[in-house]
């Protein structure tokens, strides 16, 4: 009966694990599956008890630097960025006026939505620009202190 508990108790971290998405209580989910098997073989609840607390700790210990890994950046693991990091940072030409409502970019061949970063900025088509950030599918940019003629070709 102990060994049902056990099992439901996991069953319910589990499905807690889905709405919280934090990969934190399906490390005690695992614990309460490793109790129910201590339960099934006879194990008394004290064991149980002990069972559950170390096996979630070794799952926390054991994912927890896998998981910081995955969360880093590729600027922070020293990893080369691609997609939306790669992105920011680059420059960019402007195509079609941008201001704090609209705009068009060039970034490395690709024509990217953008807003000014700043919103009192606006910048002129043919102007070089930053990429500060990119949220969605639209670029914010800031004013780059180059000259349009020191635009690499693939820019112009």
């Amino acid at each position: 009966m102990e060994a049902v508990l056990w099992i439901v108790l996991g069953v319910v971290l589990a499905v807690a694990e889905i709405f919280t998405a934090t990969l934190f209580l399906i490390m005690f989910a695992v614990g309460a599956f490793a109790a129910a098997g201590a339960a099934a073989l006879g194990a008394p609840v004290a064991v149980q008890a002990v069972v559950f607390a170390a096996v979630s700790a070794l799952s926390v210990l054991a994912a927890r630097p896998v998981i910081r890994r995955h969360q880093q950046t590729a600027a922070e693991s020293g990893d080369t960025p691609f997609g939306v990091e790669a992105i920011e940072g680059s420059t960019a030409l402007v195509l079609e006026r941008v201001d704090a409502d609209k705009g068009m970019v060039k970034i490395d061949g690709e024509l990217w939505s953008a807003r000014a970063y700043d919103a009192t900025q606006v910048l002129a088509p043919g102007e070089r620009v930053q990429v500060i950030q990119v949220k969605g599918a639209v670029a914010l940019v800031w004013r780059d202190v180059a000259t349009p003629g020191e635009l690499p070709e693939a820019e112009r």
